[in-house]
């Protein structure tokens, strides 16, 4: 059993764990209390995706809320950029996405976020952490009573429309794409495939697209869990295949020959369609590849590095208006012109219209990039460990120019080390890049026996 403080997790996104164990109703209601004190009674956006406990964790959300005096606007399950979208559009005054993303199905989470459907920002996520802790919330009385309303049609409209204004519509239809899709019975489940087939006019064969079941396979779309959909691509001889976490804005892409492109060539190519069509720079977390460095280079553009988060790379990106950005290692694109937040869709159209524009097949666009190798481990986090570890690295590679924005990244002739706590999860996470497999391979084995993992 991990330890007590260990089972709920407050980060850049807001608060998750696992549910039942520490992630309790009452706690949710509470918590939601305390975002409806901050926002000080006004209307607040709440979704889910399709965890078991979604519909008891809503419920519980929702009185909290009404208990300080908000009125909720319920939009059902959907993904979470499209919750975020509609958050801003309609102007109301935050929203909450009842999803724990790319954790395990026995997790949930409540995700906030600010007017500007925005992830809080650190004196935000104060100020309410501030609130809960004193347990001084709003308590409305009976006049003051607001009630729960639905809408479940207009946020994907709003998702949708937003997309279609920075892609060749015409030109995607008329090449008629055959696409797989595997959305892990999650909120994609809702709208991804009528966003493939019936408005960007592809040829879909769907796995996984029922939100009443369980998820089909690990939550998180990583290559060694997407075997079914690299064979159905492969069988039904599709051009390209896509793969989402439950609440939709991760996303993993398989080329026609079922190869899981790595996600941050992903990125890459999402970075170099948003570059050639608009001015500004782009924003990256530590551990996105080099590679983004290259394709924004070609088109003399600058990269910005932040902590990994969401939340910190939108923070920067406001800062510098910033054309594009995302995190790689996660399968995250964020383009500002849609909305500042992770969201798969963007990704699917833009890969599609490049596809469409250059006649190239997904594979090809993806080896005309620079060739990075990376590598990733986790080691078991250990409190009052943090500090020799980092040392020991240090010491490790005296020569290396290091950051240490978020944990410590060493950067070196060969390549790259990034090492940092988990956001998520009681781990250190680990990655390595080079030019060369074998480099990097020996840069990740070289920290795990400093680390004794």
């Amino acid at each position: 059993m991990p330890k007590r403080e260990h089972l709920l997790k407050i980060g850049v996104s807001g608060i998750r764990g696992v549910v039942g164990e520490f992630l309790t109703p009452a706690l949710a209601c509470s918590f939601a209390q305390a975002f409806g004190t901050y926002v000080r009674g006004g209307r607040v956006v709440l979704g889910r995706d399709t965890r078991k406990s979604g519909e008891m964790l809503t419920h519980a959300v929702a009185s909290g809320l009404l208990a300080a005096g908000c009125e909720v606007v319920e939009v059902g399950i959907l993904p979470t950029p499209t919750i975020q979208i509609y958050v801003a559009a309609t102007h109301a005054q935050g929203g909450i996405a009842i999803t724990a993303s790319h954790n395990p199905p026995e997790y949930n989470a409540l995700k906030l976020f600010n007017a500007q459907g925005l992830f809080f920002n650190n004196y935000e996520r104060a100020e309410l952490l501030d609130l809960y802790h004193q347990s001084d919330f709003r308590q409305a009385t009976n006049e003051e009573m607001r009630r729960v309303v639905t809408d479940y049609a207009s946020a994907p409209k709003l998702h949708v429309d937003r997309i279609l204004k920075h892609v060749n519509l015409e030109r995607i239809r008329v090449r008629r794409f055959r696409v797989a899709l595997d959305a892990v019975n999650g909120a994609g489940a809702m709208i991804t495939p009528g966003f493939l087939r019936d408005v960007l006019g592809c040829e879909l064969q769907a796995i996984a697209v029922d939100p009443r079941k369980p998820f089909p396979r690990e939550a998180e779309p990583r290559p060694e869990v997407l075997g079914e959909i690299a064979e159905l691509v492969r069988h039904c001889h599709r051009e390209i295949g896509f793969a989402q976490d439950p609440d939709g804005d991760r996303l993993a892409v398989i080329d026609e020959n079922g190869n899981v492109l790595d996600n941050d060539d992903v990125l890459a190519l999402a970075v170099d369609v948003a570059l050639g069509r608009l001015p500004g720079d782009v924003v990256v977390n530590l551990t996105t590849s080099a590679v983004v460095d290259d394709v924004a280079r070609a088109h003399k553009r600058r990269v910005y590095r932040t902590p990994v988060g969401e939340a910190n790379v939108v923070e920067m990106m406001q800062a510098t208006n910033a054309a594009i950005g995302g995190e790689g290692s996660n399968g995250g694109i964020i383009f500002p012109a849609v909305h500042l937040c992770r969201d798969s869709y963007t990704g699917m159209a833009f890969l599609l219209d490049r596809m469409a524009e250059t006649g190239e097949t997904i594979s090809s666009l993806a080896a005309r990039l620079p060739k990075y190798h990376r590598r990733f481990g986790k080691v078991a986090y250990e409190h009052g460990r943090l500090g020799p570890l980092m040392q020991s690295l240090e010491t490790r590679f005296p020569a290396a120019e290091l950051d240490r924005s978020d944990g410590l990244k060493l950067l070196l002739p060969q390549g790259w080390i990034h090492v940092r706590a988990s956001n998520t999860e009681p781990l250190l996470r680990v990655a390595a890049e080079a030019k060369s497999a074998q480099e990097a391979d020996h840069l990740l084995k070289e920290v795990l026996r400093l680390f004794g993992a």
